[in-house]
């Protein structure tokens, strides 16, 4: 049996794949760093035991029934009917230490299979298949896969809903399959994120950890899959649609990119995600990227009561408390003074905005602010005049319209003339009105996504809307795009390699925001998040809280505020001014740092960011504890043979405590082994530390 064997190294992570008699190479190893003269080859190799195949078992990245896989395969497609079933042969490969590509066929077949290991240690694997054959091949999906090691014995993926986005669920990793697709059209406000395979019992910081992300903003699909043989993968991939890619002879299809990280804990997984999606931004806006502007959104202060007088006062009052964005939301185009009306035109309401939009965003740029405004180009509704002049342009199966949501439907952006109407409208705002910032919205599932003889159009119309994204980007080089859907209903690593934030939910309110910030950021740097200061009653749950827990929950996403400051009192600005200042101060830490969390315990969660030099944490008490006073806390992620001076900022509670009477020096491993004695807070309260390296 001859093998070949390749060894990626970089990042901290290794990962050994092997392929054996030309086969589709598997995965030897993936995790920690080898010794390079390590061989595994064959010491990995099982005992050959009854119930079994005359060969062993190969699950390749691309499993295949041919080679024993006999759980979901990696590629499953067919000429009508007849050659459904592959064995593919390798016929070259190409690797230097950080990355390989295998080249492979079958008949009528070539499938290319690229990894690559980054300089972050996230593992990025994709596949290309191509019909070589004389007559089409329906692709029904392409799913490949990582093998994950027997220790990880337990799954941690998510749901969500509406104002309740990425809720995580623990599963045991058993023999089966635990199968998440989305088939929503859009990344989906139930999307798990994140499959994650650990040894049991794994957090933030202890056991190993073993991920797998689908960077799509279309239909996909997460899976983690265990052999009653013990082999064990997750995989994934675009979820297609019956019919929805059919690869005429010559024509190629690619995977999106499948991103896997390794991390001892959750924390160190994160890390190489939120580096990874970094060095992304760094690379698209070559000029370095800016600190993240204060921004404050309309939507919860006006709703859709647009007028320039109101509007231009709540500008004023933004500007004085160090608003450095103001984006304009929902209702100032056509006929949109309600959700059932408008989409499509995007020319400005004459009836509202007699004279233009020119005047409010002249005098937010007067007050020294950029002007941003909400779109949402890929949606119709049926009383607007394009769908009265275009009714074929939305999305549906022949005779009949898909069910509303919103009151509204989708635009098919894979129709060409549609794709240039919206592309223009869009460029003329832009242009025009100077925008520097679109809040990019998407307020709906597709649902029978269809196109005039009912084909189905979700591929198309995700690859129609990066296209469009980039063309902008192309033309517009400084603009600045926010991935809203729903709220949280597109955040992937596919639209944040063209987009510039993500707005993680409709809901404002803190406590809610503690959960969905926690864990969007275990995909997310806290810089891409966006995260707003709301009024005191949430709009969305009827919830009451202070200042103080709205901002300092705020503060560790990209700060903004939405609310109508017009409303607030002297002391409540002042407040927030403050809030605003110390956003400014922390930015900078925010978007270089590493994020670090601890689990909850008695009701207490500790999370924050640790840069080289100074960390900031939060102290957040969700609930009552059940010891009192609370007892002594944690803070991970310090270098911890470099001595750290602690302080409590100032615009939080000053508990009666020693420690906050005067700043303390403690060594890292001291503040992660023993803490500090926590500050004992009312519920739904938090405290911010701030600690900084002393040379003392």
């Amino acid at each position: 049996m001859s093998a070949t064997v390749v060894r990626l190294v970089n990042g901290g992570v290794s990962l050994v794949l092997t392929s054996r008699d030309h086969h589709l190479p598997v995965v030897s190893h993936w995790g920690t760093v080898l010794a390079p003269d390590d061989d595994l080859t064959d010491v990995l190799t099982p005992q050959f035991v009854s119930d079994q195949t005359e060969r062993l078992i190969e699950c390749s990245l691309v499993p295949e029934e041919a080679r024993g896989w006999l759980g979901t395969p990696g590629l499953a497609g067919h000429r009508s009917g007849r050659s459904s079933t592959h064995a593919f042969t390798v016929t070259g490969v190409d690797a230097d230490d950080h990355r390989a590509t295998f080249h492979a066929s079958d008949a009528g077949l070539d499938l290319t299979l690229t990894v690559g290991l980054t300089a972050e240690g996230v593992v990025e694997l994709s596949a290309e298949l191509t019909n070589t054959g004389d007559d089409p091949f329906t692709l029904d999906s392409l799913t490949p896969a990582l093998r994950v090691p027997l220790r990880a014995r337990e799954l941690l993926d998510f749901t969500g809903r509406h104002l309740r986005e990425r809720s995580p669920q623990r599963h045991p990793f058993a023999v089966g399959t635990v199968r998440r697709d989305s088939r929503r059209g859009r990344t989906g406000l139930q999307s798990t994120t994140l499959m994650i395979a650990g040894e049991p019992g794994f957090g933030f910081q202890e056991g190993r950890t073993w991920g797998l992300h689908v960077a799509w903003s279309g239909n996909h699909t997460h899976l983690a899959e265990r052999a009653h043989g013990g082999e064990q993968i997750l995989a994934g991939g675009e979820c297609l649609l019956p019919g929805e890619v059919v690869l005429a002879p010559g024509e190629s299809y690619r995977t999106p990119a499948l991103l896997y990280s390794f991390g001892v804990g959750l924390d160190e997984l994160s890390a190489r995600y939120h580096a990874w999606l970094r060095r992304q931004h760094e690379a698209r806006r070559p000029a370095g990227r800016r600190p993240r502007p204060i921004t404050l959104n309309t939507w919860e202060a006006v709703y859709f009561a647009h007028d320039l007088d109101n509007l231009v006062e709540l500008a004023e009052v933004a500007a004085k408390v160090g608003v450095e964005r103001f984006v304009l939301d929902d209702g100032w185009f056509g006929s949109r003074r309600d959700d059932t009306a408008g989409l499509g035109d995007w020319e400005v309401s004459a009836d509202v905005w007699p004279g233009g939009l020119e005047p409010l965003a002249d005098a937010v740029r007067g007050l020294g602010m950029e002007f941003g405004l909400w779109v949402e180009p890929e949606m119709i509704n049926l009383d607007s005049d394009l769908a009265r002049a275009h009714p074929e342009w939305i999305l549906g199966p022949p005779g009949r319209l898909p069910l509303r949501v919103r009151n509204q439907h989708v635009l098919n952006l894979a129709h060409p003339d549609a794709y240039a109407h919206i592309a223009s409208r869009l460029s003329d705002l832009v242009a025009r009105l100077g925008i520097s910032y679109l809040k990019w919205d998407h307020n709906r599932d597709l649902i029978e996504a269809a196109g005039p003889q009912g084909e189905r159009l979700v591929h198309a119309q995700t690859l129609a809307y990066y296209r469009l994204l980039d063309e902008l980007h192309e033309r517009f080089g400084d603009l600045e795009i926010e991935s809203c859907a729903s709220g949280g209903g597109r955040i992937d690593l596919g639209v944040l390699t063209r987009t510039d934030r993500v707005w993680a939910s409709d809901c404002n309110d803190p406590l809610e925001r503690q959960e969905i910030q926690r864990w969007t950021g275990l995909l997310l740097p806290p810089e891409f998040i966006g995260a707003h200061v709301g009024p005191a009653r949430a709009h969305t749950t009827g919830r009451t809280h202070s200042l103080t827990f709205r901002a300092g929950t705020a503060v560790f996403g990209h700060f903004g505020i939405e609310w109508d400051l017009r409303s607030a009192n002297a002391g409540q600005l002042e407040r927030l001014t403050a809030w605003v200042a110390r956003a400014k101060e922390l930015r900078g830490l925010l978007a270089t740092g590493r994020t670090v969390r601890t689990a909850d315990r008695d009701g207490t969660r500790v999370h924050g960011v640790v840069g080289d030099d100074r960390a900031v944490f939060a102290v957040v008490q969700l609930a009552s504890s059940p010891t009192y006073p609370t007892g002594p806390v944690t803070f991970p992620g310090l270098d911890p043979d470099a001595r750290w001076r602690v302080t409590l900022d100032e615009l939080t509670p000053a508990p009666d405590l020693v420690w906050a009477a005067e700043p303390r020096v403690l060594s890292g491993r001291a503040l992660a082994e023993a803490g500090l004695a926590a500050p004992t807070l009312y519920p739904e309260h938090l405290a911010i530390i701030h600690l900084e390296r002393s040379e003392s």
